[in-house]
């Protein structure tokens, strides 16, 4: 009488193990189905905020940028894909870097973000352009920053009293 007990309550436990793993499934089932027509619908197409698709260096209308040359960003990716030259310049007596050339490699690129999360100045941000195929690899690799851009001043923060 155990045995068979046990023999029950075995092919019970089965079936709501079955029942437990089909519930996904039947759920997604019956949802809406959210695929996207590309590209005849790349007008309204909807990207997620957390995309990541090409690096970015904004500029404002000054043709100024944020980046300092201080190589954290470069220090801390993974693979290589950014290289950033700078010089030395003198101003009023100080030794000041420069940025010369901020070279972003798409092709080698990972998109793990360190290189936003770690850039003091903010300087770097992920566009949502997703459209990067290319026919050669030498495209892939771009200058962030445009001819003739300068650092950004800071604003001296007026004191209240």
């Amino acid at each position: 009488m155990n045995s068979l007990i046990a023999y029950i309550k075995s092919w019970i436990d089965g079936i709501l193990s079955l029942l437990t793993g089909l519930k996904v499934t039947i759920i997604n089932f019956v949802r809406p189905k959210v695929t996207e027509c590309y590209p005849e619908n790349r007008k309204t197409l909807h990207i997620s905020e957390r995309f990541k698709g090409r690096l970015t260096m904004p500029h404002n209308e000054d043709n100024e940028h944020k980046c300092t040359a201080c190589g954290i960003c470069q220090m801390n990716c993974p693979n290589g894909s950014i290289v950033i030259s700078s010089n030395m310049v003198e101003v009023e007596g100080k030794k000041k870097k420069i940025l010369d050339a901020y070279m972003y490699n798409l092709g080698q690129c990972t998109f793990c973000n360190l290189c936003v999360i770690s850039c003091p100045s903010e300087a770097i941000e992920f566009s949502p352009e997703f459209e990067n195929a290319v026919f050669t690899f030498s495209t892939l690799t771009s200058k962030l920053n445009r001819t003739g851009s300068r650092l950004q001043e800071k604003k001296k923060m007026a004191t209240k009293v």
